[in-house]
């Protein structure tokens, strides 16, 4: 992995040496409005930093790539994920700090992401799972040439009900330096 440079912001691979300050953005109560939860603690955010530092899955069959991304001159907003599978998929994920919403930073993380997954990882595919009611994250997806995934991309991802699934080719991403 490797540092990505915009014109806005840094995404630097995250590590365990991340976590205190990913904490204090991970407490927001704002990104939760959804889904998952915030941290425990410190200390299990810098235990789930570290095992993730391995970029690997158990089995050797999905890379992990994980960047916190940073606005200047040092403060982190946010995280941004991809699961990259063999069959040149990879699932995406990202959480931003609610005070930075609706300035495009979000945007600008994601597709340098994105850029990164096709250019160096050769990602054919990419997906993203979320909420149906998750409007924020469905224009972000949008405006990144996201559509909803057909069935059969979403066979074998396990969707709870209130789930779904947004795609896009590799081919068709609209790329950009935000």
């Amino acid at each position: 992995m490797r540092i990505i440079e915009t014109s806005r912001l840094t995404l630097e691979p995250q590590t365990a040496a991340h976590a205190d300050e990913m904490f204090v953005v991970l407490s927001d109560p704002a990104i939760y409005e959804y889904e998952n939860q915030p941290p425990a603690s410190l200390d299990w955010l810098r235990e789930r930093f570290a095992k993730l530092e391995s970029r690997h899955s158990a089995d050797g069959r999905e890379q992990w790539l994980n960047w916190v991304v940073r606005v200047p001159p040092a403060e982190l907003i946010g995280y941004v994920q991809a699961t990259i599978r063999e069959n040149g998929r990879a699932g995406i994920a990202y959480e931003f700090a609610s005070r930075h919403w609706g300035r495009g930073l979000a945007r600008c993380a994601v597709d340098a992401t994105i850029a990164e997954l096709v250019e160096r990882y050769r990602v054919k595919m990419l997906t993203a799972v979320l909420k149906r009611d998750n409007e924020r994250s469905r224009r972000l997806l949008d405006r990144l040439g996201f559509s909803i995934a057909p069935p059969e991309v979403c066979a074998g991802a396990d969707l709870e009900e209130e789930e779904i699934m947004m795609c896009c080719q590799a081919s068709r991403h609209p790329g950009g330096d935000g």
